[in-house]
């Protein structure tokens, strides 16, 4: 049974709440008020009628805000609820006052992902009721309403719009993968993107805190102290013949299992059950998937790497320079670093999307071949018509996709067909 709301948020609920947004939060939001006795109030920003906009007038019927990550926390409708003395939350930090089960935040600037899914299959493996939530697509307040009772164990990963207005969750643990550049485009700088971030290890007990390198090194230099008991060596170890074969084998996902191992460990569940884990999971889609080979040349859909570590990890990771199909919807950050930190592995770019004449600008400053493409397709047929036998083409995108997708799911469906069609 999901539980009594504490007395503050019981007195709240007398009035319709205000949910800023009708995506997968919102909705998860409205089961969640539905179940507890109360009544939710949507608001969406798309909405074309003037009543779904927040006005104070509108303000003056509420005294309870639930909002989407996608709303800053200076939005101007939070602004006019909290200028009416409303209560706003964020939509992870209202459902977590409903889950008495163990929380576990995975968080990171790539692979939180990867280990949220990888860590909830190993836990099914070795017995324990989990079931992944957050930022996957299925938001706590959903899981709350749909697993209370059936999952001990949310395994939820923490995007930083979501940890940035953190009041009220308590992890029972914390994983932090790594830290580069991403999100600067709602971020002031990389400072603000760190304490976002930050404000999830503040509500952790720091014994049950675990980061990645360069998480470490980044906290140094910030001045945020960390425990010796934290500090995961995540890049740069030796390998592991026990997972040769898997997914974990190389760098950048190796990252992900050393963090995971780290966890493991420290909760006492046995070795052997993470490594038989590692044998048989499989990445989600759009991850370095290998699509197909065609005439000797072979075609990689990375449609998630969505910042610039993520490509570079990615690029790194072949024997011989590729060709690169990237560019998308800015998201800040130093673009002419980015091309310089990638031209050695980059045979030839074919660029596209909004980002694309400012990274042709630079791939010619670099002496990176490059192609400004008008859309997907072109850029695939481009590729195919330069790559020879032994070659790589690469879909690693390195920017969000919505400036010509509806998501990087979209796009990576798009390539997987255009290649099929090829």
């Amino acid at each position: 049974m999901i539980p009594a709301p504490p007395a503050n948020i019981a007195a709240l609920l007398a009035r319709p709440v205000a949910v800023f947004g009708a995506g997968v939060s919102g909705q998860g939001v409205l089961e969640l008020l539905a179940k507890i006795g109360g009544v939710g109030r949507v608001y969406d920003e798309q909405a074309m009628d003037t009543e779904n906009h927040f006005t104070p007038e509108h303000a003056s019927r509420h005294g309870l805000v639930v909002f989407s990550p996608g709303f800053i926390p200076n939005h101007p409708w939070l602004e006019t609820a909290r200028d009416a003395d409303c209560l706003c939350l964020g939509e992870l930090d209202f459902a977590s006052l409903f889950w008495r089960g163990e929380f576990l935040a995975i968080t990171g600037t790539n692979g939180k992902t990867t280990l949220t899914e990888f860590l909830t299959h190993a836990l099914i493996l070795a017995g324990r009721a989990a079931h992944q939530t957050g930022n996957v697509g299925y938001s706590l307040s959903r899981f709350v309403v749909e697993q209370t009772g059936r999952a001990e164990i949310a395994v939820c990963e923490v995007s930083s719009f979501q940890a940035e207005t953190l009041r009220h969750l308590r992890p029972t643990a914390t994983l932090w993968t790594n830290f580069a550049e991403d999100h600067l485009e709602r971020h002031a700088g990389m400072e603000d993107y760190f304490a976002a971030k930050w404000r999830l290890v503040a509500r952790t007990d720091p014994a049950a805190l675990l980061v990645g390198s360069s998480v470490h090194e980044f906290a140094s230099r910030a001045g945020h102290p960390l425990p010796d008991s934290a500090r995961v060596g995540s890049v740069g170890q030796a390998s592991d013949p026990r997972l040769a074969g898997t997914v974990f084998a190389g760098y950048p996902q190796r990252e992900n299992f050393l963090l995971a191992a780290a966890w493991w460990s420290r909760a006492r569940l046995p070795m052997d059950t993470l490594y038989a884990a590692a044998g048989s999971f499989q990445l989600g889609e759009h991850r370095m998937a290998r699509v197909r080979e065609r005439r000797g040349v072979t075609y990689w859909n990375d449609s998630k790497a969505t910042n610039f570590h993520a490509v570079e990890a990615a690029l790194a990771a072949f024997p011989v320079p590729v060709f690169w199909i990237g560019g998308g919807k800015a998201k800040g950050g130093d673009l002419g670093g980015f091309v310089r930190r990638i031209a050695r592995w980059v045979r030839h770019a074919f660029l596209l999307g909004e980002t694309a004449p400012t990274l042709a600008e630079y791939c010619r400053q670099g002496g990176v071949p490059v192609i400004l493409c008008a859309t997907l397709e072109e850029a695939v047929r481009a590729a195919a018509g330069r790559a020879g036998e032994g070659d790589h083409i690469v879909l690693s995108p390195g920017f969000a996709s919505f400036d010509m997708f509806r998501g990087y799911d979209d796009r990576g469906r798009q390539f997987v067909s255009l290649v099929e069609k090829l």
